[in-house]
């Protein structure tokens, strides 16, 4: 009887070891064929990185995204009679010693000349479907970047250290796409008077620069011209970066930032900071001191330039180019 007992036992035993067996593993069957069925672990990483990857427009044309008012102004200037004939006749000889300055005294960004700048130039490139032109890193401690374009054909970017060390990767892009922008926008000959003959630039070009701006007389109105201008190219900062935080960010390191200190910088109330100064400028005193704090700048104030790329951040024109790909 013992024996009988030990062996039903002993099969009982066995039994429920086979069917534990059985209830372990299944659950492992049912995850191989969840597996199967959506994605492969492989597929499922190419999956994130494709949503994670920025939009592309190809055949996006600048009257998609320009600003109304430098449309405007642009036209304005054609215009007038004389002026844009006069500036292509004295500009590019400045533009062809800027250029030289730059083969001379600063670093050609390349595949293999700080790679990781290029990466950043060809992508936003691509992501504004325009070509790739020159890109240089000068050494100098004010933060800045600007574009020209030699004879109107050649163009090129140059952007100083100071501001290379100041952005994170994003926000560098952002600026690089900035000056982009001045290309895509064909801003072409009036990009490169406005920082010829208005900006800092005009004392790399020999000095003529100003004594030129003052014998034609057109200061005020390439001034006028720029201030629209910057606006639309911050809308192209906006299309490659698609985050306009990252965007308001380089703003807010240009008005305060510095290398201890940027971490500790709050987009979020740059931009509450921007509707203060709006809300501000509303009255006839504050008009007075906006007017007279404006006057002379190359670029719109950045907080009214954060306010603007803000309002078209949420804007329907945008959302519809970069959420549905329609422009």
């Amino acid at each position: 009887k013992f024996k009988k007992m030990l062996l039903k036992l002993c099969v009982a035993i066995f039994l429920v070891l086979n069917s534990a067996k059985g209830f372990i593993t299944q659950p492992a069957k049912i995850s191989h064929r969840l597996s199967s069925s959506t994605s492969s672990p492989a597929i499922f990483d190419e999956i994130v990185k494709n949503e994670n990857s920025k939009k592309k427009f190809v055949g996006i044309t600048a009257n998609q995204f320009q600003h109304p008012f430098d449309q405007e102004a642009t036209a304005a200037l054609k215009k007038l009679p004389g002026l844009e004939a006069s500036v292509r006749t004295i500009i590019p000889l400045i533009e062809e010693g800027i250029y030289l300055d730059n083969i001379a005294n600063s670093v050609l960004v390349g595949p293999t000349q700080l790679p990781s700048i290029y990466g950043l130039l060809e992508e936003a490139c691509t992501i504004l479907d325009i070509g790739v032109p020159e890109l240089y890193v000068r050494q100098n401690p004010i933060p800045n970047a600007y574009t020209l374009a030699v004879r109107g054909n050649k163009p090129f970017i140059v952007l100083h250290t100071s501001l290379i060390d100041l952005m994170t990767e994003g926000e560098l892009q952002a600026v690089i796409a900035h000056e982009l922008g001045h290309l895509k926008c064909e801003h072409g000959v009036w990009i490169t008077a406005a920082n010829v003959l208005t900006a800092g630039v005009s004392n790399v070009g020999f000095g003529l620069g100003r004594f030129v701006a003052e014998f034609l007389g057109m200061c005020r109105l390439l001034q006028f011209w720029r201030l629209t201008a910057e606006l639309s190219c911050d809308r192209a900062a906006l299309l490659v970066s698609q985050d306009v935080e990252v965007v308001a960010s380089v703003l807010l390191k240009l008005v305060g930032g510095g290398m201890k200190n940027s971490n500790q910088l709050n987009v979020a109330d740059f931009l509450k900071q921007a509707q203060m100064y709006e809300n501000a400028s509303k009255t006839r005193v504050g008009r007075l001191v906006s007017r007279a704090i404006s006057a002379g700048l190359t670029h719109p104030l950045p907080v009214l330039r954060a306010k603007e790329l803000d309002s078209w951040a949420k804007s329907a024109q945008y959302l519809n180019i970069v959420k549905k790909g329609e422009f």
